[in-house]
């Protein structure tokens, strides 16, 4: 996840201090990808040191305000045109997780992907009831919440599907791989 992205596009809409784009971005994200205020205040501390933003001034309480400039505004245009790279995949825990898994003496790797199902299901539930109590169509604001649900239920439902397919493997492949 792009947070200096993020953060730029944030500071493009107008001038801000870091707890306030902690709050922007989690609010526009729905607050499924929280960010951790000392990530926001480091990557301000690179956006200013690249050039990209610039301090300009305190706010009564101590905070710094930060606006972004042309380079910034550049580099904003920049990333709205340009495709997210997928030559190299974003790891994923639970491949991982099940190619160490298969490998490792003593795993019981079918109940590795029962209690990951298990908990996607759970996951998957939770997200279509929340998707169901929105506005069709959706109201001011909403629009964003019900594409990150979309997003996160489509996601769930590849990955049983993936698990789906890993046990029918498991069950078919006569590598030697354990297989308790």
């Amino acid at each position: 996840m792009s947070i200096r992205q993020s953060l730029l596009t944030l500071l493009v809409e107008g001038d801000r201090h870091g707890y306030q784009l902690r709050q922007d971005f989690e609010a526009r994200t729905a607050g499924t990808w929280p960010v951790n205020i000392g990530q926001v205040y480091t990557t301000l501390n690179r956006l200013v040191r690249d050039g990209l933003a610039v301090e300009v001034g305190k706010r009564d309480d101590g905070s710094v305000v930060y606006r972004v400039t042309d380079a910034g505004r550049d580099e904003v245009t920049r990333w709205w045109r340009t495709p997210v790279d997928r030559s190299t995949p974003a790891r994923d825990e639970m491949a991982i997780k099940l190619a160490l898994a298969l490998t490792a003496p003593g795993v019981d790797v079918a109940a590795v992907i029962q209690v990951q199902r298990s908990e996607v299901l759970t996951a998957l539930q939770a997200w279509t009831r929340e998707k169901a109590a929105l506005a069709d169509p959706p109201r001011d604001g909403e629009l964003a919440r019900l594409l990150v649900l979309d997003n996160l239920i489509f996601s769930a439902e590849a990955e049983i599907r993936w698990l789906d397919h890993c046990e029918q493997r498991l069950a078919t492949t006569t590598t030697g791989a354990p297989r308790r």
